[in-house]
């Protein structure tokens, strides 16, 4: 009976990890770079590297566990306007928005622990009912922002299973963008902080009917 006990949570718990998946290769152009070349890797162990944060208080918000500090992720150069993709181990499948944000680091992007301000550069909500879930996300570096370095960071909110906590899947490459503006970006947001268990589009239940009304939680997106 116990062996028995011990297989069946061996099983569960493998069909519960390979219901997940992380955003771990970062691309520009027709270039895709190496696995984690400049995304920072979580530190979770490796049977749950592609595991959600449920946690609105936590820091893990930010870059997933184990982001606050670079280790030793590299820092691409790009310009202003540039087009990028973030790539996922699997193409998401839990129903949910998803958001990418930006915070200029006061340096060095690879000391920064991404406690200052967000800012967001684009969100993929529902069209009806149905959600943009892909393997793959591409959006374009905001014109108008200031050069210097960047957590670029994307954001998978799954909101699949009504009743339970949402589910962050968050991953943060280091960017230093170059041939930039002066526009200071706003609205900003703090993280934690930007996401609160009021917020109706945290809360809401996806089954219940037409999503037209649907706010994606945290800022409005920033434009030039």
């Amino acid at each position: 009976m116990k062996v028995t006990a011990i297989v069946a949570a061996a099983v569960l718990g493998a069909e519960t990890v390979s219901a997940h998946y992380i955003f771990q290769q970062f691309g520009t152009g027709s270039t895709k770079y190496a696995l984690w070349d400049y995304i920072r890797k979580n530190t979770n162990p490796s049977w749950l590297q592609n595991g959600p944060v449920t946690d609105l208080a936590s820091t893990d918000l930010r870059c997933n566990v184990g982001g606050l500090v670079s280790n030793g992720t590299k820092t691409l150069t790009m310009k202003a306007g540039d087009d990028f993709t973030f790539y996922l181990d699997t193409a998401v499948y839990h129903a949910g928005p998803t958001s990418l944000y930006m915070s200029k680091a006061p340096g060095s992007v690879a000391d920064y622990d991404g406690s200052g301000p967000w800012f967001k550069i684009f969100d993929w909500g529902p069209v009806g009912s149905s959600w943009t879930l892909k393997n793959s996300y591409s959006s374009t570096i905001p014109k108008c922002i200031p050069d210097g370095e960047y957590l670029l960071r994307i954001q998978q909110l799954g909101l699949h299973n009504p009743g339970a906590a949402p589910q962050f899947y968050i991953s943060c490459a280091q960017v230093k963008i170059t041939n930039g503006g002066s526009t200071t970006p706003s609205p900003t947001a703090l993280i934690p902080g930007a996401f609160k268990s009021t917020d109706p589009g945290y809360t809401v239940n996806i089954y219940s009917g037409n999503l037209n009304n649907y706010v994606v939680p945290g800022p409005k997106v920033f434009k030039c």
